[in-house]
């Protein structure tokens, strides 16, 4: 990039900023004109002069001009008019002036700010390229959150003042110096006074402006610093509350403002100090004009319309004077913050752009081997870890790499994905050093995973298939506006220097995936979950999501059909207690009372959550039917019971897991309305004291709470306050609530609440896990599994993954590893959260997986198991940075080197 801003602008936006200067030329006509039409006003129509005679007249608007040789020329005879009308048609010329002159502002600054948004896009793509061809050890030494505030929010005003870099010097100094001129054309004295005072603030304003500089650079910094900091507490907050350092966070982020407090403080001070002064000099010079204009027009050496004209001119000088101060400022602001921006975004060793460049075509499977010749590698404070390896992976070996901690493979693991660079010696891929292939050799020829995985904030189907994502092989269809907007973007872009490549297009290398296209791929999805055991994950994530069935047509039919398909297995299976189904005739035992109440799945806001308690038509009903005595008794005795078994038990005790109606928290606040409600009736309670009371008896579960509240007479009678309820429900809740229907899909419910139309029971301590092997068995069957699959796969996995465990989010990282067909496979200690035959497990069926394919594959796995390194053809064991032994397990274990006291 270059080193000074003005340049940068002027090497990509030169034929704009021409074609703008022209058009600022030409607009200061006009502004001449706006000038000494006031003149011509006052003296002429309003003073009389050239009106002196009775019924004289002047001629107006006409064109005629004197030429060499020729002699005069007229175009234009003109109009005769009078006093009266000269009057209106001068006025009416400069109303038409004052329009022409403020179009021309609106074109020119307009004109500007698309030229500064399009540069600014330009910059900021070019960091962001930039980042992405940082070495790899930038990123340790650099805060992401910094970098992201320096490309959002320290650009910005570089945007703003692209437009302005060229034109608005040639504007307002243009306005300024046209403004001067006239002023001397109209009086010498009154020329030399303004330009005397423009002088004084040309060189006063600016100097002390050079203080806002520096005020403004510490600023900048100690901003940026707090960005980075905010965001050390964002990543650690685990850290932090585990340590009890909180007020330790508070009391640096605390310094920090109080630091930017000062600075800020500071700067406002001298900018007023600045504007103050500068106002001063601006409100002087009309003193003097009216003092020494006065005196020259009592004396006859200057007319009123002259000094009228001077006056009015001036009011137009120093507001373009003040911003061409401010420009400058401006310009000097900038180019602090541009060099800055440079500084930080030019480091060594930047990746070649040439290496990043876009692969439409396949890239040919490279069947040749991967070596490590002669490598050292080193970390940032300049420890060995690895000195002087040299070993070679064949197409198509299984690799183990062991060792005792920080022996090197992990260093290995790394070099050979290109995280780490070569301190001496180097990696090669066949015969080249993996160090000059682009990334679309090496990014798709090798595949690395490792325990340090980062997802993206967005599905998980999006996370799993990243590694797809090399090249938009196919374009999206637009039509109509769509196509027209399209158009518009690529035009932008390329204006912009950004490139074309089209977000909503097919992104997804479906033959990398070993599929055919879109429709073959779930297969591919499938083994990939399987292998590492997170299709179990996906399928409880998409049971416990609502589907909107319009999403997926066809879908809510079947899983109606599958109720009944469920009831007949649990039959079959002699477990029909498993699953309580609703019967609108019946009280479900085992859902709460409020479920039972309603029947259906609340939708609107008056019905849900707090808000049933206040709804006066479901407090009708249950009042008409004496309903809501019956539940606040209940919810009494549900509240003392639980506040005499519960009181005394510490705020962890895993009893409080059985409780649905009340938390730890709860029970102090409950011990004290019940003293307060003591000896009361339930029409002496106030109405906020008996939600709360009734709220209790609405998550009460028989089977599960145990408190021998729910009779059979009072199961009847919420059966019938229901139906009463729904016959009568208004048309205002019709839509606030979706009753259960057995032969309905109910949209607002999760997929597994659809499924089993009912609750599973307390009385299995197993029950949901037994549950949901049959209903995968039956997704199977019904060959609904895949449909299943891909809505868990449209789950949002949060930022960076957060809203996944971390065993799923290791999982994850390898299904997107092995999703892909590469040549070599390197796989850095990828689950190490994992227990050990879980391990096993995966390890199987990765290395099944990929060796059925027909790519001849490697794999190089860094064990964090040792124990499994007899399922691969060969062992590497590392020691202190060098590679101790290399071997087959058997020969490697009869050997007796540091392999077998690692395994034993």
């Amino acid at each position: 990039m270059e080193n000074r801003l003005s340049r940068y602008i002027w090497k990509h936006t030169s034929k704009q900023q021409l074609y703008i200067l022209v058009v600022v030329a030409i607009s200061m006509i006009p502004y001449f004109m706006s000038f000494d039409l006031p003149k011509q006003i006052v003296n002429g129509p309003i003073q009389g002069k050239g009106f002196e005679g009775g019924g004289a007249t002047q001629t107006f608007m006409q064109i005629a001009f004197d030429l060499p040789w020729i002699g005069n020329v007229e175009l234009f005879s003109g109009f005769e008019l009078g006093r009266f009308g000269m009057l209106y048609a001068l006025s009416g010329v400069f109303l038409v002036l004052v329009v022409i002159n403020g179009l021309f502002k609106f074109y020119i600054n307009t004109y500007k700010g698309r030229l500064g948004e399009r540069l600014l896009r330009r910059i900021r793509f070019e960091l962001v390229d930039r980042v992405l061809r940082f070495p790899p050890s930038q990123f340790k030494r650099t805060k992401g959150a910094e970098v992201a505030s320096m490309v959002k929010d320290e650009v910005e005003p570089l945007g703003g003042f692209t437009g302005d870099a060229f034109v608005s010097p040639a504007l307002l100094g243009g306005q300024a110096l046209t403004a001067l001129f006239f002023i001397f054309v109209q009086n010498l004295w009154l020329g030399m006074i303004a330009a005397f005072m423009v002088g004084i603030q040309g060189f006063i304003i600016p100097r002390m402006r050079r203080r806002l500089l520096v005020l403004g650079r510490e600023r900048q910094l100690t901003a940026r610093e707090l960005s980075g900091r905010v965001s050390e507490i964002f990543d650690g907050i685990g850290t932090i509350r585990g340590y009890d350092t909180t007020n330790y966070e508070r009391a640096d982020i605390a310094a920090r403002l109080g630091r930017i407090f000062k600075i800020r403080y500071d700067l406002y001070q001298w900018k007023f100090l600045v504007k103050f002064i500068n106002n001063f000099l601006a409100s002087v010079t009309p003193f003097l004009f009216y003092v020494v204009g006065g005196y020259l027009a009592l004396n006859g050496q200057l007319d009123i319309g002259q000094l009228v004209a001077v006056i009015t001119a001036y009011k137009d000088l120093p507001g373009p004077l003040k911003e061409l101060i401010d420009w400058d400022q401006t310009r000097q602001d900038v180019q602090v913050k541009y060099v800055q921006v440079v500084e930080q975004f030019s480091v060594e060793k930047m990746i070649d752009k040439t290496m990043q460049e876009v692969a439409y075509d396949d890239v040919p499977p490279r069947e040749e081997p991967l070596s490590a010749v002669n490598l050292s590698l080193i970390d940032d404070s300049g420890a060995r870890l690895l000195s002087g390896v040299s070993m070679q992976i064949m197409p198509g070996e299984t690799v183990a790499v062991v060792g005792t901690a920080a022996a090197g493979g992990e260093a290995l693991a790394d070099a050979f994905a290109r995280l780490i660079w070569p301190e001496s010696g180097k990696v090669t891929f066949g015969k080249d050093d993996i160090m000059a292939l682009p990334d679309s050799v090496t990014g798709r020829q090798l595949t690395y995973a490792s325990a340090e995985i980062y997802l993206f904030q967005g599905s998980l189907r999006d996370n799993l298939l990243y590694g797809l994502k090399h090249a938009p092989l196919k374009p999206a269809l637009y039509e109509g506006a769509a196509e027209t907007q399209r158009k518009w973007e690529l035009h932008e872009a390329h204006l912009a220097g950004n490139p074309d490549y089209d977000i909503k297009g097919d992104w997804i290398d479906y033959k990398a995936a070993g599929a055919e296209g879109p429709d073959d791929l779930p297969k591919s999805v499938r083994a990939a979950l399987d292998a590492v055991q997170l299709s179990k994950d996906v399928l409880d994530l998409s049971m416990r999501s609502i589907v909107n069935p319009a999403d997926y047509p066809g879908l809510a039919e079947r899983v109606v059909t599958m109720r009944q398909a469920l009831r007949d297995e649990l039959e079959k299976e002699d477990l029909s207690s498993l699953v309580v189904p609703f019967d609108p005739d019946a009280y479900n035992p085992e859902a709460t009372v409020g479920e039972n109440l309603l029947f259906g799945s609340a939708v609107g806001p008056q019905l849900m959550g707090p808000a049933i308690g206040k709804n006066p038509y479901f407090r009708s009903v249950v009042a008409r039917t004496g309903l809501d005595v019956i539940l606040y008794n209940m919810g009494i005795e549900i509240a003392e019971n639980a506040v005499d078994l519960f009181s005394d038990l510490p705020p962890d005790h895993p009893f409080f897991q059985q409780l649905t109606f009340m938390t730890a928290d709860d029970i102090p606040q409950y011990q004290v309305l019940l003293q307060r409600l003591k000896g009361k009736s339930f029409e002496e309670v106030v109405p906020e004291d008996q939600i709360k009371i009734i709220r209790l008896s609405f998550l009460y579960i028989e089977p599960r709470h145990r408190f021998g509240l729910l009779t059979r007479e009072l199961m009847e009678k919420i059966v019938e306050v229901r139906k009463a309820f729904h016959a009568g429900l208004p048309e205002d809740l019709k839509d606030a609530i979706e009753p259960y229907d057995p032969s309905r899909y109910t949209p607002s419910a999760s997929l597994l609440d659809n499924v089993l139309f009912g609750r599973i029971s307390h009385k299995h301590t197993d029950g949901s896990e037994r549950i949901r092997t049959i209903i995968s068995e039956l997704l199977q069957a019904r060959g609904l599994y895949d449909d299943a699959l891909t809505i868990g796969m449209e789950y949002n996995v949060g930022a960076g993954g957060r809203r996944l465990t971390s065993v799923q989010r290791q999982k994850l990282g390898m299904a997107r590893a092995i999703i892909r067909q590469s040549t070599h496979y390197v796989f850095n200690r990828p689950l190490p959260g994992l227990d050990h035959r879980v391990q096993l497990q995966i390890v199987r069926d990765t290395l099944d997986l990929i060796q059925k394919r027909e790519q001849n594959a490697s794999i190089i796995w860094v064990l964090s198991n040792n124990s499994l390194a007899e399922l691969f053809d060969r062992v590497l064991v590392f020691d202190k940075g060098k590679l101790a032994e290399d071997g087959p397990h058997a020969k490697l274990v009869e050997k007796g080197g540091i392999f077998r006291e690692l395994v034993s």
